[in-house]
């Protein structure tokens, strides 16, 4: 009987999509591609400027079909040769899937989806002969969509799933975040005592004595933390 995997939960900031091209507005002071973030990614900017916020994300979305998988993706799909790799992530695009990761789990919603106003629950893919969405675009039942991203005011809906996997997490390593930004922040209170925690930033955040921190990107902490682990990595 073969024996489980040992589970390796890592949650994801922006900092991972860094090496990909991928910008966000914590690199400018609170723009965004030089809009103001809440203008764009809050409950309050779609509501008072929908044409605005369809436009901005037609262009992230574009931005996004250039952008490639780094390394720092290709080094955690092949941890899964070691470990039963759960990755939770704060980044809306779609490039942990790209890089073949089994299973990964949006907590600020997905770039290339789209989800009706009416029905949260109702979303669908875009694909890159329909990336454009506008203030009028429905679904065949006429409802109306609008971005499948989780705005500023709104709540998280899959929190509870990321918590229940860190609170299993054999292994729970952060990469590329603040630590800043709420509820993803607070996964590493979930995490059981005793279990190893690793904290892959070129700039981190104050943490507690518990968490071993490696001052790098996310591409050559992993690299690291693999060593680290004795774990060999192909790319």
């Amino acid at each position: 009987m073969q024996t489980p995997k040992p589970k390796l939960v890592i949650s994801t900031g922006a900092g991972m999509s860094a090496e990909s091209g991928i910008s966000t507005f914590r690199d400018a002071g609170g723009l965004w591609e030089n809009h103001n973030v809440m203008d764009v990614a809050s409950a309050d900017g779609f509501a008072r400027n929908p044409e605005l916020v369809h436009r901005f994300y037609n262009e992230r979305r574009r931005d996004l079909l250039k952008a490639q998988p780094n390394k720092g993706h290709l080094e955690l799909k092949e941890l899964e040769k070691y470990y039963d790799v759960y990755i939770i992530t704060q980044n809306v695009d779609d490039l942990h899937e790209r890089a073949g990761s089994s299973r990964v789990l949006h907590l600020h919603g997905e770039l290339m989806k789209v989800r009706t106003i009416e029905e949260p629950t109702q979303v669908y893919t875009l694909d890159e002969e329909h990336l454009e969405t506008t203030p009028d675009s429905t679904d065949a039942q006429g409802s109306h969509l609008r971005p499948h991203i989780v705005f500023f005011q709104e709540a998280v809906p899959n929190i509870e799933r990321a918590v229940e996997w860190t609170s299993e997490a054999d292994i729970f390593v952060v990469i590329g975040t603040s630590l800043a930004v709420y509820p993803a922040a607070s996964l590493l209170h979930y995490v059981r005592a005793g279990v190893p925690v690793y904290y892959i930033d070129p700039n981190p955040a104050p943490v507690g004595s518990n968490v071993t921190v490696i001052r790098k990107g996310a591409s050559e902490g992993i690299a690291e933390l693999a060593e680290i682990l004795g774990k060999s990595l192909q790319n």
